[in-house]
């Protein structure tokens, strides 16, 4: 799988974007997509195969690096978020089975979940909007 190259120091969230604060629950890297887990409400990443549909799910991208126990902010769907990775203008970008990455629609592959998560907007800003499909490809 070919994730997006993100450089975590150039992850912004753009005028406007919606942000959360809480808790990292394992270390996170700046531009990684997070879930909220239900029981500790700490953050992890995301995984397309992951076993349960709450880790399939995205409820944001982490806007600074974090290790467990340590505050982290997200930025939420509706956001744009400049990503400083080379995308292409126009093409929808999916969360990876590679924990907290995001991937074109080409390498989404065999027990993963197809879980559209943006469109870029240009070559370094993605217009963040994630779908938990539910379905698997």
């Amino acid at each position: 799988m070919t994730d997006l190259g993100i450089t975590a120091s150039a992850v912004l969230a753009n005028s406007g974007a919606r942000t959360e604060q809480g808790v990292a629950g394992e270390t996170i890297t700046a531009g990684k997509l997070v879930y909220r887990d239900a029981t500790t409400n700490q953050y992890f990443m995301s995984d397309s195969n992951a076993g349960t549909a709450a880790a399939r799910a995205v409820r944001g991208v982490a806007l600074n690096g974090a290790s467990a126990g340590q505050p982290l902010q997200i930025a939420r769907p509706g956001s744009e978020i400049t990503m400083n990775a080379v995308m292409t203008a126009g093409t929808t970008y999916f969360l990876s089975d590679t924990p907290g990455g995001i991937c074109p629609l080409a390498d989404v592959g065999t027990g993963e979940y197809f879980t559209p998560i943006g469109v870029a907007k240009s070559t370094t800003v993605l217009a963040f909007n994630p779908t938990l499909s539910g379905v698997s490809a």
